[in-house]
């Protein structure tokens, strides 16, 4: 299983891709989509492009989206919403399954508090992912984005089982 992580941004646009492999997770590669200058339009095209590019050198399994946070400036968040967008188009193109995870849940499960600062996400997601160096802010919030989902889909798994949601599984009596 191989997971596309987007921390999506129209400046930036983070992304990190994370493999399950035999019960392990596994950096697979991150980094930054650059849209420089230009307009809104073009910067977005940038964004599909780049995230186009991703999906056919890396070919991961599904994708998992950050969430747009209300930010302050109603700008702000619309802009960061035409991001996000542009990068949920791209991923729906390949036909890959997306999932959209709230950046507190995110934090909270990677770093153990839901308004995390940057750095500690950044500690936590090179310690999860065992990386020689620090990512950047953006890669890394990409990365906990794709590990956030790994967990969440073993969850999943073990709720199925029957485990979580009060319940145990237990053995039956003799």
């Amino acid at each position: 299983m191989r997971v596309l992580g987007i921390d999506p941004g129209l400046r930036r646009t983070g992304f990190g891709l994370v493999s399950l492999e035999s019960g392990q997770q596994r950096w697979v590669a991150s980094g930054t989509i650059h849209t420089g200058e230009g307009s809104t339009a073009e910067r977005l095209g940038r964004i599909v492009e780049g995230i186009d590019e991703l999906i056919r050198a890396y070919q991961p399994d599904e994708a998992a989206v950050e969430e747009v946070f209300v930010n302050v400036n109603p700008r702000s968040t619309l802009l960061l919403g035409q991001a996000r967008g542009a990068a949920i188009a791209a991923l729906a193109l390949h036909k890959l399954p997306v999932h959209e995870y709230a950046a507190l849940q995110i934090k909270q499960s990677i770093a153990g508090h839901g308004r995390a600062a940057k750095a500690q996400v950044q500690f936590m997601v090179q310690r999860l992912l065992l990386l020689e160096g620090s990512p950047t802010a953006d890669a890394a919030d990409a990365l906990a984005c794709a590990l956030y989902h790994l967990q969440s889909r073993k969850l999943g798994a073990l709720q199925a089982l029957g485990y979580g949601r009060g319940r145990l599984l237990t053995q039956k009596k003799r």
